[in-house]
């Protein structure tokens, strides 16, 4: 199972980066894509839809101001998506925070704190661990750690 780490602007690779790194220290495979919920809609769908049939198990969103594209990759699959409200905008990342947090019911978007890209691949390590003991053992060790 792979995960995807999507963004909605090239300029947001530097706060997204975090969680690509993550999953990399966790041997979990992984794309990042650049796709626009509000310029190209089309292609969130598309790829959200067949999210799941191309192998990925979660979808990890990040995006600022109006922060949508979480919450569109959540309208179009059942896959666990994470949104990452990112900084700038109003009050650095408040307007990101509330787009991604507050959906409708049935349409969960599970979120972290704004530029919160390494605690969203944390979520998603967890989320594979609970099939996968190996996982589980280095998500153990990395806690002992103290999950740095």
């Amino acid at each position: 199972m792979k995960v995807a780490i999507l963004m909605g602007s090239p300029n947001d690779a530097s706060k997204m980066a975090p969680a690509a790194e993550m999953l990399d220290r966790f041997d979990v495979e992984h794309v990042t894509e650049v796709m626009s919920a509000h310029r190209t809609p089309a292609v969130v769908a598309s790829f959200a839809t067949g999210a799941r049939d191309a192998g990925f198990a979660a979808v990890i969103c990040g995006a600022g101001m109006a922060a949508h594209l979480a919450g569109v990759v959540a309208a179009h699959t059942t896959l666990p998506v994470i949104g990452v409200p990112l900084s700038g905008g109003l009050a650095d990342g408040l307007d990101a925070l509330l787009s991604t947090v507050q959906m409708p019911k049935g349409i969960p978007v599970a979120t972290v704190a704004v530029n919160g890209s390494a605690n969203a691949a944390v979520l998603v390590v967890e989320m594979l661990a609970v099939t996968d003991a190996e996982l589980a053992a280095r998500l153990d060790e990395f806690r002992a750690a103290g999950a740095r």
